[in-house]
C-alpha cells in the first residue's frame, strides 16, 4: 500500500506565522478601508482620489517603524504619518505616562517627554476619550478639542494616540472613528513585533532541538569507523576525522537560519562520506542536483535529518541499501527528494514521522520550520510502501534566491 502524507499539517511555529498575517491583514485591511471611507466623505471631489492614495501611502510605510516597537525614535517617525491618516491638526503618540512623539499645530509648546496631552488618557481597550477643550497652560496655545484612543497589545493598554484640532471646531463621529481604526493600526503594527519575536524565538527553540537530536548512535558509529581505520589506513582515518569534526562544527556553529541548497548538500555529503566509511559497499549513494536548485534557500539543517533518517530505516535495518537524493525545479518550485529500498512504512506510522511520534530523524522539526518560513503550501510530503522503501520530498519555493540569505 502507498502512503502519501502531505505538508499542508500546521505547526507552532507556523501557527505563530498564520496568526501574524492574519491579524495584521485583517486589521490593516478594515483599518484602511474605514480611513478610506471617512477621508472620501470629508475630501471635495477632485480631491478624494489623492486623500485616499495619502492615508494608504501613510498606513504603509508606518509599518517598518513600528515593527520596532513603540520608542521615542519609532513613534517619532510614525506621528507624522498619523496626522496624515487622521488629518488633525496635531497629533500626540504616547506611553502609557508621557508623549513620545508630538508633530503639528502646538508643537511649540507641547514636546516629547511631557506628561500626556492635558486629557485623560483611555484607560481600557475599549475606551475611547473625547474632550471639548484640553487644558493647556498656555495661553496662547491654538488647541481645544481632542480625541484619544488606546494602543492595545494582547488585551493591554500600552499607549495612546491623540488627535488635537483648533479651538471651536466640533467633534464628529467621522473623527471619533477615524482615530479608533487609526490606534487599531497602530496596535495591530506593534502586536507584529512582538508576535515576529516569538516567531523567532520558537524557531531558535526548534533548531536548538533539532542539533539536541543529532543522533548519538551516529557519532558513537562514525568515531568506531575512524578508529577502524588507524592502524590499517591512517591516512584515510585524518581525513574522516577532518570531516568529523567539519560536520559536528556546521551543526552547532552560529549561523544564518537559512542558507542555500548547496550549503546543505555541502554537509550532507560530509555526512554520508562518514556512513560510508561504516558501511563501505553495503551503502550504494546516488546524487542527482539539478545546478539551477543549488541557490534554493532553505532553513539550516534541514536536508541532512531527511538523509540520516533514510539511512538509518533504509540501510541499518536490513544491512545495506540504496540511498537516492534528486533536486531540481519542477512546476514553479523547488523540490528535494530523499529516497531509500528499506523497511517502508504504513499512512498511520508516516503520519506520526511528521508529527513528531516515534523514531522520525529530526523530520517533524524540518516540517515546522519549512511551514514556519515558507506557509502551508511547501514542506514534506512522506510516499512510502512498506517493504519497499520510503521517499520524502521537499517542496520549496523557487523564487526565494541565495541573495536573501543572511
Amino acid at each position: 500500500m502507498v502512503c502519501v502524507i502531505g505538508h499542508n499539517q500546521v505547526y507552532p511555529a507556523s501557527r505563530v506565522q498564520i496568526i501574524l498575517g492574519v491579524l495584521v491583514g485583517l486589521v490593516l485591511a478594515a483599518g484602511v478601508a474605514l480611513l478610506q471611507r471617512h477621508l472620501w466623505t470629508r475630501a471635495a471631489s477632485g480631491r478624494r482620489g489623492r486623500a485616499i492614495q495619502s492615508a494608504l501611502h501613510a498606513a504603509s510605510v508606518m509599518l517598518p517603524h513600528l515593527r520596532r516597537g513603540l520608542s521615542d525614535a519609532s513613534a517619532a517617525r510614525a506621528v507624522l504619518h498619523l496626522q496624515t491618516l487622521t488629518q488633525a491638526e496635531a497629533v500626540a503618540l504616547g506611553d502609557r505616562e508621557r508623549v513620545l512623539a508630538f508633530v503639528g499645530l502646538g508643537e511649540d509648546h507641547h514636546h516629547p517627554g511631557d506628561p500626556l496631552i492635558p486629557i485623560s488618557a483611555p484607560a481600557r481597550e475599549d475606551h475611547l476619550h473625547v474632550e471639548r477643550q484640553i487644558g493647556c497652560p498656555n495661553p496662547d496655545c491654538r488647541l481645544g478639542p481632542a480625541v484619544a484612543a488606546p494602543l492595545v497589545i494582547g488585551g493591554e493598554v500600552v499607549g495612546s494616540v491623540v488627535t488635537l484640532y483648533r479651538r471651536g471646531r466640533e467633534i464628529t463621529s467621522d473623527d471619533t472613528r477615524t482615530v479608533a481604526e487609526a490606534a487599531k493600526l497602530v496596535s495591530a503594527f506593534l502586536e507584529l513585533r512582538g508576535l515576529e519575536e516569538q516567531a523567532r524565538a520558537l524557531a531558535e527553540a526548534e533548531l536548538r532541538a533539532l542539533r539536541a537530536q543529532i543522533s548519538p548512535h551516529f557519532i558513537y558509529n562514525a568515531l568506531a569507523a575512524i578508529a577502524g581505520y588507524i592502524h590499517t589506513e591512517p591516512d584515510e582515518a585524518r581525513e574522516l576525522l577532518t570531516e568529523f569534526a567539519e560536520f559536528i562544527r556546521y551543526a552547532f556553529r552560529r549561523q544564518a537560519p537559512y542558507v542555500t541548497l548547496a550549503d546543505e548538500f555541502a554537509y550532507v555529503e560530509t555526512y554520508l562520506r562518514l556512513e560510508q566509511a561504516r558501511f563501505g559497499d553495503r551503502l550504494a549513494i546516488s546524487l542527482r542536483i539539478a545546478p539551477d536548485a543549488l541557490n534554493a534557500v532553505v532553513p539550516v539543517l534541514s536536508l541532512q535529518p531527511l538523509v540520516e533518517n533514510a539511512v538509518r530505516h533504509g540501510v541499518e535495518r536490513r544491512g545495506e541499501g540504496r540511498i537516492e537524493i534528486w533536486a531540481g525545479r519542477r512546476d514553479g518550485e523547488v523540490r528535494l527528494r530523499v529516497s531509500d529500498d528499506g523497511v517502508g512504512m504504513s499512512p498511520e506510522r508516516a503520519a506520526q514521522v511528521l508529527a513528531g511520534g516515534g523514531e522520525g530523524v529530526g523530520l517533524a522539526n524540518v516540517q515546522a520550520r519549512l511551514l514556519a518560513s515558507f506557509g502551508p503550501g511547501y514542506g514534506l510530503e512522506i510516499e512510502s510502501v512498506e517493504g519497499e522503501g520510503t521517499a520524502v520530498t521537499m517542496r520549496l519555493p523557487d523564487h526565494v534566491e541565495a541573495t536573501l540569505v543572511a
